[in-house]
């Protein structure tokens, strides 16, 4: 037997629809906890080498962002790496920029007051210390590139910064011991190839492509960096601080390293702004570098360790007021 309801007032129908809208409001402020016109204008986002990890990710986060913020004009510049990425970034040459952790502690030492600028919106991924030579070549340690030519990284790039330290805790002057060229990812590999140089140094996420063009064709291995030199280099400033032993996993480049892992050094990479940054731009921006990570990181296999949980650690430079506000809108 069909069950019968009482007739529903028009008053009472008009209340419960009303009430369905705020209730229908609350859950579209939860889900767009944004809830306002995406910001407009144009910003500078200073990357990397074109065959680096910083080029490829900002590439993929401009296409993420014109998702977002359709009106926003994103500008992409190429850099020689980290160190220029911070300065560019602290004299406003660039708004947005990735840097590992041990540039930016670096600028900050050597420019005085440039702290009070500088803010964090994520961490992101981990660079790797690669120091590559040919399969045959008898080098063995950092400290067998006596007497070698080798690749330390372009000027003002954290290649440069992070070779120069293991070097010198390697017993290895890289002024005098080395014949030292600045060749970064676009050009070392290709000079490698060709026997020009015994070595070169790379720091960056794995794995990198210009690497992996090279494993294509070319036979070469890493050189390990083992804990004992990283301990070395942890006596020298207080930047060195954000190196750690590590290994490279072994899936980074299998053709090359036939499933052994690879000793050596990482340190973390910021998402970094400045003060003056406008806030609700870069609440949105932080944003969409967390919602996009599975999309970037389907290209950019380091994109996938971006993660909520680690993204607010941003050593040595406090959080940006809209990142902040961001990471509180999705605090459980």
């Amino acid at each position: 037997m069909s069950k019968v309801f009482p007739p529903i007032g028009r008053r009472r129908a008009l209340q419960g629809a009303g009430a369905a809208v705020v209730v229908l409001g609350l859950l579209l402020w939860w889900l767009l906890p944004l809830g306002e016109d995406p910001p407009s204008g144009r910003i500078t986002f200073s990357t990397g080498t074109t065959s680096g990890v910083y080029y490829e990710y900002g590439t993929r986060l401009r296409t993420a962002l014109a998702d977002d913020m359709p009106d926003l004009d994103v500008n992409l510049t190429a850099s020689n790496g980290s160190q220029e990425n911070v300065a560019r970034v602290a004299t406003g040459q660039a708004d947005y920029t990735i840097a590992a952790a041990d540039a930016v502690e670096t600028y900050e030492r050597e420019h005085p007051g440039a702290s009070a600028r500088l803010r964090g919106v994520a961490r992101l991924y981990d660079d790797y210390v690669q120091l590559v030579v040919p399969r045959d070549s008898d080098v063995r340690s950092v400290a067998d590139l006596k007497g070698r030519t080798v690749a330390t990284g372009l000027p003002r790039s954290g290649v440069r910064l992070i070779a120069e330290r293991v070097l010198n805790a390697a017993g290895v002057d890289p002024a005098k011991d080395i014949t030292a060229v600045s060749e970064g990812i676009d050009t070392g590999p290709e000079r490698l190839k060709q026997r020009k140089i015994d070595a070169f140094f790379w720091s960056g996420g794995v794995p990198t492509a210009g690497l992996e063009k090279l494993a294509d064709g070319f036979t070469f291995r890493f050189v390990p960096i083992d804990a004992a030199l990283v301990a070395k280099m942890h006596q020298q400033d207080d930047a060195t601080g954000f190196y750690r032993a590590t290994n490279m996993p072994e899936s980074a480049y299998p053709i090359i390293q036939n499933g052994s892992t690879v000793p050596t050094i990482a340190v973390s990479n910021l998402l970094m702004t400045r003060t003056d940054v406008d806030l609700r731009l870069t609440e949105w921006l932080t944003r969409t570098v967390i919602k996009s990570r599975d999309g970037i990181g389907r290209h950019v296999h380091s994109a996938q360790l971006v993660d909520l949980r680690t993204a607010i650690y941003t050593d040595p430079l406090p959080l940006h007021e809209g990142a902040r506000r961001y990471y509180r809108s999705v605090k459980p």
